[in-house]
């Protein structure tokens, strides 16, 4: 091993014993900050056709204190194998494989789960369609120069990295932007804007009757009674209040690698196994603490309950979801135990996005038929006692006294505006006030609070499309 090397490692090594973190957490580092670049970059390169040194610069730009890791790791990208893989001064290595229709799995030397992808939905689909087949340029000056502002760089960072925004109202789109490299077409990974699809998923099995939000979670591993994680409700792991001590998953910085959290999405085979194996820090609704855990649970329950195999499950988020919505442009990854990575790991057109919100918009009824069940929108924006951030069950929230719905507020979004949202700026925004959606999407930094640009652009819109009348479709 080089004196650098050795030197590095030393320093690193500090650097977490002065941030308090324990040996065997540290182990997990290295681990986890390869599985994050290694997924990642196969992801964005392989399903979005993005550059992967792009890639790697604007996400590093996008997470403080990363870049202590990111400029020592060694990446490799095979096009002709289509897969990645990455490492770090010799301690730690990360392989992420790339699958037609399924896009990229950690495999973590264990073997990956073989999956046929489900055939495409043939059916017409019930939403009709939202724009032209070009993209779609601002309707008015006023919403030009909103799209402007959303993708205008700063002169010093934090930079935006702006990559697409689509604004529908009364749904059809009326403007749309997409940074170099992007387009219509372009899969998105929404990250955890994907826990909004999952939360979907859910009610579409509690319309039918398959579950339901207040009864125990039917985890297989919390069966016993005198288990305290038996009383665990479908409700209170939408809402993160089930009490899993895994961490947290609000942050994406160098601290962040340390959560358990981080070794069930980038060290285990399969996720939603060590989640439910994880002990409780907080008794079953008592306490708010966002982490992705409780949506790898929510994902095997999907699962479970739409045929018990992955082939089925991702056949039923197509038929069920994603066909009468036109989505036409989306790919669910999955772990290497063939569990849809519901909690952050969907990819979609910005589009697709968009018509995802509409489904919320309208109430959860698409084409005249109910996708959602009657309420669950409603449901779904209702603030969750404790969550400081303004959280609902799957959704970001306005509709309560929080501080994030104060901050938002008193920047320009409206009080019943709720949104998916994903770390390092991914949005869907439903307003039902204004008849709006706004998707957008881009890498830049979660702190300070605003550098994405959202509020702006939401106060923007908002602002640009007052009493305007959008035309019917022809």
């Amino acid at each position: 091993m080089t004196p650098r090397r050795l030197f590095l490692i030393a320093t690193f090594a500090v650097v977490l014993s002065a941030l308090g973190f324990g040996i065997a957490r540290a182990r997990d580092v290295p681990q986890v900050a390869t599985g994050f670049v290694a997924s990642l970059v196969c992801a964005e390169t392989f399903v979005s056709g993005i550059d992967p040194a792009t890639v790697l610069t604007e996400t590093t730009d996008a997470m403080p204190g990363t870049r202590l890791l990111t400029s020592v790791m060694t990446m490799q990208v095979n096009r002709t194998a289509r897969d990645v893989t990455v490492s770090l001064l010799g301690i730690g290595r990360s392989h992420a494989v790339y699958r037609d229709g399924l896009g990229c799995t950690l495999d973590h030397g264990e073997g990956i789960a073989g999956l046929t992808v489900p055939p495409g939905e043939h059916a017409p689909a019930l939403l009709p369609a939202i724009a032209p087949p070009s993209s779609v340029a601002p309707a008015t000056p006023e919403l030009a120069d909103a799209l402007d502002r959303a993708f205008a760089e700063p002169d010093a960072p934090p930079f935006r990295h702006t990559h697409a925004v689509v604004v529908v109202k009364d749904g059809r789109v009326i403007a749309e932007r997409y940074a170099n490299g992007y387009g219509i077409d372009t899969p998105l990974l929404g990250f955890s804007a994907t826990k909004s699809v999952t939360a979907a998923l859910i009610g579409i099995l509690v319309r039918e009757h398959q579950l339901a939000p207040h009864d125990p979670a039917p985890v297989a591993a919390w069966q016993n009674p005198d288990d305290p994680r038996h009383a665990i409700t479908i409700d209170q792991l939408l809402r993160h209040t089930a009490g899993i001590a895994l961490g947290s998953s609000l942050e994406a910085s160098l601290s962040s690698a340390l959560e358990p959290v981080n070794r069930m999405q980038y060290v285990e085979n399969d996720m939603a196994a060590f989640a439910e194996s994880v002990p409780l820090a907080t008794a079953p609704g008592a306490v708010w603490n966002y982490h992705d855990g409780n949506y790898l649970i929510l994902s095997q329950l999907i699962g479970n309950a739409s045929g018990g195999t992955p082939d089925r499950a991702l056949r039923f988020a197509q038929h069920e979801l994603f066909g009468p919505l036109g989505m036409n442009n989306v790919i669910l990854q999955v772990d290497a135990a063939g569990t849809i990575v519901g909690s952050g790991q969907m990819l979609a057109s910005a589009r697709d996005w968009a018509r995802f919100g509409l489904l919320y918009l309208n109430d959860g009824v698409i084409g005249g038929k109910r996708i959602l069940p009657e309420g669950w929108v409603d449901y779904s924006a209702a603030p969750t006692r404790g969550a400081f951030v303004g959280y609902g069950a799957g959704f970001w929230t306005n509709r309560d006294d929080s501080f994030g719905a104060r901050h938002r507020i008193a920047r320009g979004w409206p009080r019943d505006a709720f949104f998916a949202k994903g770390t390092m700026g991914q949005y869907v925004i439903v307003i039902p006030s204004e008849h709006l959606v706004i998707a957008r999407f881009g890498r830049t930094v979660n702190w300070p609070l605003g550098a994405d640009g959202a509020s702006e652009l939401v106060r923007d819109v908002v602002k640009a499309t007052k009493g305007m009348k959008v035309a019917e479709r022809e």
